[in-house]
């Protein structure tokens, strides 16, 4: 009889243990469920991401873990277990691995419970520069509307550096990603990531013929015809011609190419994007007006950019 309770006492406890075990799983399952983050199915694991991990059967190695910034969880028995790039079910093989030589049969389950933010450093020619913190999928562009856009570039767009605590640091074509669209140029960031977006960059170049102040002008890169002519000037007593005007430009093989454009008419049509935008090393000649200054070639051209050395004190 004494036999039988006991036999009976050891299945009741076996019984105990597993219903434990089960009752412990149905909650743990419960509690990652309802704090689960809201992220996308196939989301891979990154820094600064806080994690739910279950080890079923096993409360002491149940954890919240933060992952690091080199994608290193630290746990109980194992330390660090790398789930950074991983899916949460991937992490939890890993992990499950990882314990093996502890516990017999792991069964480990891990939810991010919160996704972690980018700490991203923007510097350079954009409105506020300074840190600012990300979500994790971020790209350059999130960078640059963080830190409240670019700041003025005169329509020349320079190639910005984004530099980062793992791989090489990759320039990127703001031409590319601002003014022409191509996403591909978006590169992705990381935790730590530095984007440097440079100011516009001086030039030179001169202005001959018929100015007040014929030489060598610095410009801004992303300036434009118009304010060589306005900075070397073009008053009534220089007689320009900005009808005739000949520009010669240095090719990047050494060669030169050279061309006429018609200032008067084109700013006479209100299009912007017809007034050149020069380069460096540029050299524009501007010809003596062949009529009387009482008379029409290029005065409405004077009358505007004597209005641009206004505006600019020049």
């Amino acid at each position: 009889m004494a036999a039988l309770r006991t036999g009976r006492s050891k299945l009741m406890t076996a019984a105990q243990r597993f219903f434990i075990v089960i009752a412990f799983a149905f909650i743990s399952i419960v509690s990652a469920a309802a704090s689960r983050a809201d992220v996308a199915p196939g989301y891979l694991i990154h820094g600064n991401d806080q994690l739910s991990v279950v080890v079923y059967g096993d409360q002491t190695l149940t954890q919240t873990v933060t992952v690091l910034p080199d994608g290193n969880i630290a746990l109980p028995l194992v330390g660090a277990v790398h789930v950074g790039g991983l899916t949460p079910d991937q992490a939890a093989k890993n992990i499950a691995k990882s314990l093996q030589k502890y516990v017999r049969h792991p069964v480990v389950s891990v939810a991010v419970t919160q996704e972690g933010q980018l700490n991203v450093l923007v510097l350079g020619n954009v409105k506020t520069p300074g840190k600012y913190l990300l979500p994790p999928t971020s790209h350059v562009t999130d960078a640059i509307a963080a830190a409240g856009g670019i700041g003025p570039t005169n329509g020349a767009y320079p190639n910005a550096r984004v530099g980062a605590p793992t791989g090489a640091p990759a320039t990127v074509s703001l031409q590319k990603l601002l003014h022409d669209g191509d996403t591909t140029a978006n590169v992705p960031l990381q935790e730590g990531s530095v984007v440097y977006i440079p100011a516009p960059q001086t030039i030179n170049v001169e202005v001959i013929g018929a100015v007040d102040h014929p030489g060598e002008i610095q410009l801004n890169e992303g300036d434009r015809l118009t304010m060589a002519i306005a900075k070397a000037g073009n008053s009534s007593s220089a007689q320009s011609d900005l009808n005739r005007i000949h520009i010669t430009r240095t090719l990047s093989d050494g060669k030169t190419t050279s061309f006429d454009i018609d200032l008067y008419k084109e700013l006479k049509d209100g299009d912007i994007n017809k007034d050149l935008v020069l380069q460096k090393n540029d050299v524009v000649y501007v010809p003596q007006a062949k009529k009387s200054i009482g008379q029409t070639i290029g005065s409405g051209a004077i009358y505007i950019l004597g209005g641009l050395r206004s505006l600019f004190g020049l």
